[in-house]
């Protein structure tokens, strides 16, 4: 399967953003790394060989997981709550830190698709970092462009 045509859907959800999509290119084929202001959002699609499968991830760091174990343990529990309201995302962890993430299987995905879960992340994204690190005491994400 060929990944270019999806590379293509990508770049011109990104370029409806007004953003160049060849600037958010990443290191590797198939990464792109947006920021606006403390949202950063992290674009990836590849593919799986052994299903012959390629598949969109877009994610947004929120912040670390917090070391104080009843800190820890009220925020999982209201993440729990937010998630059900979520339209299509949802908060994970992984390594240490939360993010709000979305993945799909790349085939059918149409540029509007595309660009409507990437606003999507970073809205939610924006909106939760701010809510829950005045809730909690907690200090966003590091802001690197590295996914």
């Amino acid at each position: 399967m060929e990944l270019q045509s999806f590379y293509d859907v990508v770049e011109s959800g990104i370029a409806e953003l007004g953003v160049n999509p060849v600037d958010c290119r990443g290191e590797n084929p198939g990464q792109w790394n947006l920021k606006k202001g403390e949202t950063i959002v992290w674009i990836d699609l590849w593919m799986i060989e052994a299903e012959n499968r390629a598949y969109y991830q877009v994610m947004s760091p929120i912040f670390p997981v917090p070391a104080d174990e009843s800190i820890k343990n009220a925020l999982f529990a209201n993440l729990l709550e937010i998630n059900d309201t979520l339209f299509g995302v949802a908060f994970t962890v992984f390594q240490e830190n939360i993010y709000i993430k979305v993945i799909r299987e790349a085939d059918g995905m149409d540029k509007a698709e595309s660009l409507s879960l990437l606003l999507r992340v970073g809205n939610y994204a924006d909106l939760y970092r701010a809510e829950l690190s005045e809730k909690y005491g907690i200090v966003s994400a590091e802001t690197s462009d590295d996914n």
